[in-house]
């Protein structure tokens, strides 16, 4: 009985066509946690954002202070810090690390909540996440490869700090209209690329504490397209307080 069991058992993974559903199945598992861990990221910095937008004592402490410059570089540092480090980094730590950087996202957007109205937040956040959603679909399922269109659109992201870094400055309003037309078009088009990069950088050999730190960092990722893409639309509404 043992032994045909055991032939059945290696027909089943020498057989190419359940070999591939094995490994699509295992890919969707995958991307899921991928998902899973942006959602949960998403989630935490929108109840830090919100809780701290209602606390005036707390806006008041952090923006009238230097705490104000750790709430606005220390989340760029992070995400610096964890791509480069990832590969030494253990698993629970990238995790620390990404819950971390989630809550401070959530600290530094609070002020959001204090320029613009709490409908224009949510009618943009759906619309956000409906244009992620479609881009994402896309990412996963087209055959195109996406490599050229990525290298193009990470140029446009230098582009894009370079000409903020510059408006700094300038504070012009029509710069910024423009800056954030073209971040709208380039982290749409980012979210597909990193979709298609998050799955092609799967291997089912991946030891457990690998592919854990791959979706960390997948999440990162999307988490940030999905971030610039919202914060880009935010800037072009004009529903503010």
């Amino acid at each position: 009985m043992t032994k045909r069991f055991d032939k059945r058992s290696i027909q089943h993974r020498s057989n190419p066509i359940n070999r591939e559903i094995d490994i699509d199945r295992d890919l969707r598992s995958y991307m899921i946690r991928v998902y899973m861990y942006m959602a949960c990221g998403m989630g935490l910095t929108g109840l830090v954002a919100f809780y701290t937008a209602s606390s005036p004592a707390m806006m008041v402490t952090i923006f009238t202070s230097p705490l104000k410059w750790v709430v606005m570089l220390a989340p760029i540092g992070m995400v610096f810090f964890l791509s480069s480090r990832i590969g030494v980094l253990s698993f629970s730590s990238a995790q620390i690390l990404f819950w971390i950087y989630a809550g401070l996202m959530g600290l530094s957007l609070s002020t959001i909540f204090l320029v613009f109205t709490g409908e224009s937040i949510a009618r943009l956040f759906f619309i956000t996440a409906s244009i992620f959603a479609v881009m994402s679909l896309y990412g996963y399922s087209t055959r195109k490869d996406l490599s050229e269109m990525g290298s193009f659109l990470m140029m446009g992201v230098l582009g894009l700090v370079i000409a903020s870094l510059v408006n700094l400055f300038f504070q012009s309003s029509a710069m910024q209209m423009i800056i954030s037309s073209i971040g709208v078009l380039v982290f749409t088009g980012l979210t597909a690329y990193d979709v298609q990069q998050i799955k092609e950088s799967y291997f089912e050999s991946d030891t457990a504490d690998i592919s854990g730190k791959k979706a960390i960092l997948g999440a990162l990722q999307l988490y940030l397209d999905f971030i610039n893409l919202f914060i880009s639309l935010l800037q072009l509404s004009n529903d503010r307080r």
